[in-house]
């Protein structure tokens, strides 16, 4: 069967040059909040790599949506450095998109301003902190700040936004019955589970218009007892696709509980932990890392199995994301209906991955070692074959999961 790898394709409105996006893995190259020459870089090295279209990460759609003081804040002031880095993008031929979100119960009231939010009060063992559960006016005016989003990535030249409802998140919150249990409109069935999310797509749509594309990522399953399962997650991609969404990321995980799920792998604690700054939380991590963030076993296109349900039942595009590394496997999700593929560590590895394929390359040299993952939480996203200055005890561990 002939690839459809390098021929155009559309999302809604946007026609993107071959069918690769480089997927929304947080960068952590936001001084400030805002966009800097160092994001502006990565990104544009990997337009020119080739991609259809690069995604700026996990942008907050309010200063309580933060959980990392090196987050995008998207915000009227960081306008002309947005529109810096998408004019760099456009100039390599590549479309830009921008994942816009909030982080819900993930912060810390040292970060985000105030108590963190969620569906439902509680206790966030991560930060560590005490979570409060929304008011239903902050719900409807949390929605309406999505849609104000959507006009700030149109003015900053995006042309696609991401609306982030997985992996745990504000949305997720509300749609996983492990963390909402609200008694009225918000809570119990999976139809009122999803009223924020409709509320959410509502404004979106509306502030999109006909020149923004709107895609969603959403989990297939939430990657523990008590989450999200693929009946649910099923339903919850169909009305989706009612609210008029041009495309869908499929993924899975929750970063509270199964963040590993997400990514694969093992989580490289002794890279982790020698970053941060709280020593209390480092010694936490050190001694109870393993236990808070179990590794799931690395395999190349491992959400595959699960995506192939989701693309029966839907009729909109569909992008995957998990694990791709090799041209077989991509010409293999490309070949069973998916219109796009995403990748983000192959693209850390290498930004230029896209091209390399198209010279013919086989294989991206990414090992999902997970240094990236560990260093990008508290510094920034960087692979560890880009770094001089990294310790012997952290070279060691990067070899010992290497040879797994």
């Amino acid at each position: 069967m002939e690839s459809k790898l390098f021929t155009p394709a559309k999302i809604g409105p946007l026609t993107l040059r071959n069918r690769t996006i480089r997927s929304a893995a947080f960068e952590g190259m936001c001084e400030g909040n805002a966009p800097t020459q160092q994001l502006l870089d990565y990104h544009a090295s990997v337009a020119e790599g080739g991609i259809g279209m690069t995604t700026l990460a996990y942008a907050s759609v309010t200063r309580s949506g933060l959980s990392f003081p090196r987050q995008l804040w998207l915000r009227k002031e960081i306008i002309p450095e947005l529109r810096r880095v998408t004019d760099a993008i456009h100039n390599f031929g590549a479309a830009a998109s921008i994942q816009i979100g909030h982080c819900g119960n993930m912060s810390h009231k040292s970060i985000c301003g105030e108590t963190p939010i969620s569906a439902s009060s509680g206790f966030n063992i991560y930060s560590p902190t005490f979570v409060r559960g929304m008011r239903t006016k902050e719900i409807t005016d949390m929605a309406k700040a999505f849609g104000e989003a959507v006009n700030l990535a149109r003015e900053g030249g995006m042309d696609a936004v991401e609306i982030h409802a997985g992996h745990g998140y504000l949305i997720s919150q509300f749609l996983s019955p492990y963390t909402n249990r609200r008694k009225d409109e918000y809570g119990g069935s999976l139809a009122n589970r999803m009223r924020f999310m409709e509320q959410v797509m509502q404004e979106v749509k509306q502030a999109a218009g006909n020149d923004i594309a709107v895609i969603v990522k959403t989990n297939m399953r939430d990657g523990f007892k008590g989450g999200i399962e693929i009946e649910e997650a099923l339903e919850i991609a169909k009305r989706l696709e009612e609210y008029g969404a041009d495309a869908l990321v499929l993924s899975g995980g929750f970063v509270s509980k199964a963040p590993m799920y997400v990514m694969r792998g093992s989580m490289p604690v002794k890279t982790l932990t020698h970053y941060m700054d709280c020593w209390w939380l480092k010694w936490g991590v050190k001694m109870f890392g393993k236990l808070m963030i179990p590794s799931v076993p690395f395999k190349e296109a491992y959400f595959l199995d699960d995506a192939k349900i989701f693309r029966k039942h839907l009729k909109l595009p569909l992008i995957y994301v998990g694990g791709l590394i090799s041209r077989e496997k991509i010409d293999e999700v490309l070949n069973n209906s998916f219109e796009f593929v995403s990748m983000a560590r192959a693209l850390i590895r290498e930004p230029d991955f896209v091209n390399r394929l198209a010279a013919g390359e086989q294989r991206c040299s990414c090992t999902h070692s997970n240094y990236c993952i560990g260093r990008m939480y508290t510094l920034d996203m960087c692979c560890h074959t880009h770094r001089t200055d990294i310790p012997p005890c952290l070279r060691k561990e990067i070899e010992k999961l290497e040879n797994r």
